[in-house]
């Protein structure tokens, strides 16, 4: 954008939810653009509590996304930037904001908006890569120390009064996690918060990614890069972190689960796709597979009757790993350095290819 556009009103559009709040973004945005004649419109989503999000509809080459196209037309058509969580964007979206110049999407890729039709029309797409890396991170670990040592099992069994005392016997404790030796597929954002969480417990830690090799201080501090194979016979955690991909779906299968080492423990904090959960309740049953926590799944939510959520080896959760309060400031501030460097005519720090 040239300099005249900094000179009239700037139109900004922010479709938020109950997670990604509009004001956050309305404050970090009027603070980069401070001075300049900035207006407004806040639209908020009742996700997550009363809609749910389509993961997929074939109708649309989109995904990921709350309500429809159109249900924003009239909303999006005088705006200059749009920021979005949720909200699908398409070709025919794009038809009624003619004045559309910029387009943020508050999450790690913009699988809601149609990225061929915005390219057409020389729209800017930015969103917010690893905003929530630290807070799945964070969640990993800690789901994997709730698995290993019991802690959801000890708390319902003091709920319910019963305070049983089974998990101090020896049969049923769990190891320390600087026991274990910890398999981390995909050495990304997350990836490499969790190998750095775990360090100071002590774990041993192996990394399988192909497109990332390793700093010289992962080097230093011991972790090794070995093969995905190698990775799941020698570990005593897996913990998996890769991006869905044609590639990666199913990669967990039940080859990869009767590979791994007896008695090991698998976490999944990414997407449900990467991993086979028929032929992961079948491990936990047989007890190959000791203990499993599972932040995600396929389907998802998954059917109220699954066996697996019946098993007493498992510690689940409802996709929540990327729920922090700092993931919502970050990545208002990315986007709003992003819009403001856009405007002075720089190259944003975050843009999708």
């Amino acid at each position: 954008m040239d300099d005249a556009s900094t000179t009239t009103t700037l139109t900004v559009g922010i479709i938020g939810d109950g997670f990604m709040q509009p004001d956050f973004f309305e404050r970090a945005v009027s603070k980069r653009l401070a001075g300049q004649s900035v207006s407004y419109r806040h639209m908020t989503l009742d996700w997550p509590l009363k809609v749910q999000s389509t993961k997929h509809d074939p109708e649309l080459p989109i995904a990921e996304f709350v309500g429809r196209p159109e249900d924003y037309f009239d909303f999006i058509s005088d705006l200059d930037v749009l920021i979005t969580h949720l909200a699908p964007l398409t070709s025919k979206s794009f038809d009624h904001a003619p004045k559309l110049k910029i387009v943020a999407v508050s999450r790690g890729g913009p699988v809601n908006i149609e990225m061929p039709a915005a390219r057409a029309r020389g729209i800017t797409v930015i969103n917010t890569p690893g905003r929530n890396a630290s807070a799945v991170a964070e969640f990993t670990v800690a789901s994997l120390l709730a698995e290993t040592r019991n802690l959801i099992r000890g708390h319902l069994s003091v709920a319910s009064g019963e305070f049983r005392r089974e998990f101090y016997h020896f049969d049923h404790t769990g190891p320390e996690l600087g026991e274990l030796t910890v398999g981390i597929v995909g050495y990304g954002d997350i990836g490499t918060r969790v190998a750095r969480l775990l360090q100071p417990f002590g774990c041993k830690i192996l990394v399988a990614d192909p497109f990332k090799e390793l700093a010289d201080e992962d080097r230093a501090a011991g972790i090794e890069k070995v093969a995905f194979d190698d990775l799941l016979a020698h570990s005593d955690v897996v913990t998996l972190h890769p991006r869905v991909t044609p590639q990666t779906k199913g990669m967990i299968g039940r080859a990869q689960i009767e590979a791994m080492k007896p008695g090991a423990y698998i976490v999944n904090t990414t997407r449900g796709q990467v991993l086979d959960y028929a032929a992961l309740y079948d491990a936990l049953v047989s007890g190959h597979i000791r203990g499993a926590a599972l932040d995600t799944f396929d389907p998802e939510p998954p059917p109220a009757d699954w066996p697996l959520l019946k098993l007493a080896n498992v510690t689940l959760s409802p996709h929540i790993a990327g729920a922090s309060r700092y993931s919502i400031i970050k990545a208002a501030d990315m986007i709003a350095e992003d819009i403001g460097r856009i405007l002075e005519g720089r190259a944003p720090l975050y843009p999708t290819k």
